[in-house]
């Protein structure tokens, strides 16, 4: 059977065949218009979809669905027809446990008046029961005075299913209520994973597609760790929705080699240009930094340099599919103007300082950090210049031979990555790279590079080759910058606060760091 999707902004709808196919995810960043897109396919569908949603049935949230196909609409009609339903039941999950032990009670009458006492009916509550304790070992359901009852094992206590955490209540409801869907139907689920912890997710709706496996499951989701459990299938990527025409941007989203759930996530979250940087995502500079630098960007952390300079390539190689640029930034470190030219020809972009913590050492930040504390900026950076050069100059050696190491290794790499006949031809190559690469005379040219720098006060030049990761400290910026503790820490976090709230002094200095970098 084939699923024609919602309109789609600019072209034809899309279609599912879903013979053989078990579920279909649909995923969009919040404010996407999954919901809608989700609501007008359940519309679409008519009868034939069946709606789930745990945070409805746990609290009672009302629906805005298209076609009221659930639960609650088998409750009405089964309250019409038994004397046994409580017709005060107002909440989905209370109502799907009322249908559960309604059916229960039914098939325990029917067996006793039936006058066949060989086989019981395998009622839904049976059903439930099992998946429930391969979920929950040791748990145990009972069905006590018309009342589904738990216990945590043989000797406690048995209370409601109104004491079952969030969680529990979810499992229950889900392995319950997918019992109540009709043969063949199309099941559409709202945020499955909610209140699910991220270690079960895969396997309880492994287990619930199992259990039925004529029906075809649509799960709505902004998870990217959820879409990933379920495996071979359907990705739907709802761009964005003009709820004025009721269409919808969206396109199948595939698997690529090569790429990340970093790039991913940038792909389905992104309205803006990506920008891909450095760091961890929670502690460091870069993440607390740069989104305050480029509000115009979606900026994603991955980490290293490498997979920072990988997902730009792969997500601009997909340029075509979702219409986004993707740039990514690196240190600088002791990449020399050959590396640096390669990489912004890949959209991926090195600052004019060595690494981050330099930035907060650019001429117009110390300015403009003296002057919010009303200190001279003239004095302010006068002194701080004075105790970087004589840093570098003192380090200026150690500099060198750091720089040449780097370039020396660049170098074999470019160099050995070749083909060879024999042993011998590598052998020959490799006794000859020493000469080649001539790492003194490297060293020696970059001495006299640094001294230059010294002697010509270049502060911007020694800025953009030091590598010192106590400079801040050093330096005593903080201190001449007029702030009560001489720290770097104090320092950094003054500057990103005047940033996160734009005080005074906040486009200054973020106009001073946009420009070390060639990025709009």
């Amino acid at each position: 059977m084939n699923i024609t999707l919602p309109p789609r902004k600019g072209s034809q709808p899309l279609e599912i065949d879903t013979s053989g196919l078990h579920h279909v995810v649909i995923i969009g960043a919040n404010g996407s218009g999954k919901t809608r897109f989700a609501n007008r396919l359940a519309a679409d569908l008519g009868g034939q979809a069946f709606r789930l949603s745990a945070i409805k049935a746990l609290y009672n949230k009302d629906s805005e669905d298209a076609a009221d196909n659930s639960i609650d609409m088998l409750y009405r009609q089964a309250v019409s027809g038994s004397s046994l339903l409580r017709p005060d039941l107002k909440g989905e999950f209370e109502r799907m446990i009322g249908l559960m032990v309604n059916e229960e009670m039914l098939s325990l009458i029917q067996y006793k008046y039936s006058g066949d006492k060989r086989k019981m009916h395998h009622t839904r509550l049976d059903r439930v029961m099992e998946q429930w304790q391969k979920v929950f070992p040791g748990n145990r359901v009972l069905v006590e005075s018309g009342r589904m009852l738990f216990s945590r094992d043989i000797s406690s206590d048995a209370y409601s299913p109104s004491k079952l955490s969030d969680g529990e209540k979810t499992v229950l409801y889900y392995l319950g209520a997918v019992t109540f869907a009709p043969k063949a139907s199309t099941i559409l689920v709202d945020s499955p994973e909610m209140f699910l912890h991220p270690s079960s997710i895969a396997s309880l709706w492994n287990s619930i597609e199992n259990s039925r496996p004529d029906c075809t499951f649509i799960y709505v989701t902004h998870d990217l760790q959820f879409a990933s459990t379920r495996g071979q299938g359907n990705t739907i990527w709802v761009k964005n929705c003009n709820p004025v025409k009721g269409e919808w941007d969206y396109d199948f989203l595939t698997a690529t080699d090569g790429i990340n759930d970093e790039v991913y996530l940038a792909i389905i979250g992104a309205r803006k240009p990506v920008l891909f940087i450095e760091g961890d995502g929670v502690h460091s500079i870069d993440a607390r930094l740069y989104p305050l630098i480029f509000e115009d960007y979606t900026v994603k952390s991955l980490g290293g340099c490498d997979r920072v300079i990988e997902s730009t390539r792969t997500f601009n190689s997909l340029r075509s599919f979702h219409n986004l640029n993707a740039y990514g930034i690196v240190d600088r470190d002791r990449r020399d103007e050959g590396e640096v030219s390669y990489l912004r020809k890949k959209q991926v972009y090195v600052p004019d300082v060595a690494e981050i913590e330099n930035i907060f050492m650019l001429e117009p930040v110390i300015r403009t950090m003296a002057r919010i504390n009303h200190r001279n900026p003239d004095e302010a950076f006068a002194k701080v210049k004075r105790n970087i050069m004589r840093l570098f100059e003192a380090d200026l050696r150690q500099q060198a031979l750091q720089h040449t190491r780097h370039r020396v290794k660049k170098g074999v790499e470019h160099r050995i990555d070749g083909r060879f006949a024999n042993i011998g031809q590598l052998e020959n190559h490799i006794s000859d790279l020493a000469h080649e690469l001539n790492p003194r005379a490297t060293y020696e040219s970059l001495c006299r590079e640094f001294r230059r720098y010294v002697q010509d006060g270049d502060y911007a030049s020694v800025l953009r080759v030091y590598n010192r990761k106590t400079m801040l400290s050093e330096s005593h910026v903080a201190h001449h910058c007029g702030l009560r503790r001489d720290d770097k820490d104090v320092y950094i976090n003054t500057i990103i606060n005047i940033l996160s709230v734009n005080r005074p002094g906040a486009d200054d200095i973020r106009t001073a760091i946009r420009s070390t970098f060639s990025l709009g």
